[in-house]
């Protein structure tokens, strides 16, 4: 397979539509983003980058994150993890606070914002100092030491992140927060705000497409990264979670940055960046380019 060329195709094609949508305004940070930027990297597990665009522009991953932050987390807790949060597709939005109530404290899945504020509660259980921890943890899967958090974004995030603080105290009331609640929304503000670029990204998640290994270094157990994938695959992208699958049919996460990043197990990882997000949240020339390269390669994990 000539990756290349596929890429260079939809790169082509994608220069033929005019993309819809805007960037993530709520976060005034994110605001400030060129809307027209875009690029696709694509890292096979035989160690090969194949890319176009703007893949070496860092932008804001946000969600993208709450796969490390989980990949840790699962590592320590194992099965027990699932006690506090669920692995049920939302079928609503990243933020819904109805169904939290409903269902009385215990997120759908960790990907939502309740499911991820959850995790970092976890974490904050068994870490010393989880801010640099985590970095740590990013730092070495990306294989880049230069991986940090943006403080504006976080700042911005924290300064308006009213709808968290209220997932979070619905969440306390219920007995599901252990730790101070500052303190959780802190460490998750500054959890999506990192910053990477198409490629680092696609380094940070080849683990998830060569059996849970970097090298010969197990990130996770072979079980535990196929459970990971399925997660993504059904709760990576919210309420467009079935949208992605009938279109890509790849295991995949989307952040309101921009970034989608996808994996085909045992071939390879891919990123996309495109700020323009659509009505659900997730990047509408990701969403195309993702959607052509599975069409245009014919493989796909169905």
């Amino acid at each position: 397979m000539n990756y290349q060329d596929v890429i260079n195709e939809v790169y082509a094609e994608l220069l033929e539509i005019k993309p819809e949508g805007e960037v993530a305004n709520y976060i005034p940070e994110l605001a400030k983003v060129n809307p027209d930027k875009f690029g696709i990297n694509l890292l096979t597990i035989d160690g090969n980058n194949y890319g176009t665009g703007d893949i070496n522009d860092k932008f804001s991953i946000q969600s993208i994150a709450k796969v490390f932050s989980l990949t840790l987390a699962y590592n320590i807790y194992g099965s027990s993890l699932w006690k506090r949060v669920g692995v049920e597709p939302s079928g609503n939005s990243f933020n819904s606070l109805s169904q939290l109530e409903y269902e009385n404290g215990i997120p759908r899945n960790p990907f939502i914002n309740s499911g991820a504020l959850v995790v970092c509660d976890i974490l904050f259980d068994t870490l010393e100092n989880p801010k640099i921890e985590m970095l740590d943890f990013i730092r070495k899967i990306s294989k880049n030491k230069n991986i940090n958090y943006n403080e504006e974004v976080a700042k911005s995030e924290k300064e308006n992140g009213f709808r968290n603080a209220a997932h979070i105290n619905l969440m306390k009331s219920y007995g599901n927060i252990k730790n101070d609640i500052n303190e959780i929304l802190d460490f998750y503000f500054h959890l999506c705000s990192v910053e990477m670029t198409c490629k680092e990204l696609s380094q940070s998640f080849f683990f998830l497409a060569n059996r849970g290994k970097i090298n010969d270094e197990e990130i996770l157990s072979v079980s535990r990264t196929k459970r990971l994938n399925a997660l993504m695959q059904t709760c990576g992208f919210y309420d467009e979670a079935g949208e992605f699958s009938f279109l890509v049919g790849l295991p995949g996460k989307s952040g309101v940055g921009g970034g989608i990043v996808a994996v085909h197990p045992g071939k390879y990882s891919v990123v996309t960046w495109g700020p323009k997000l659509n009505k659900k949240g997730n990047s509408f020339l990701g969403m195309k380019a993702l959607e052509l390269l599975t069409t245009k390669t014919e493989l796909s994990i169905f």
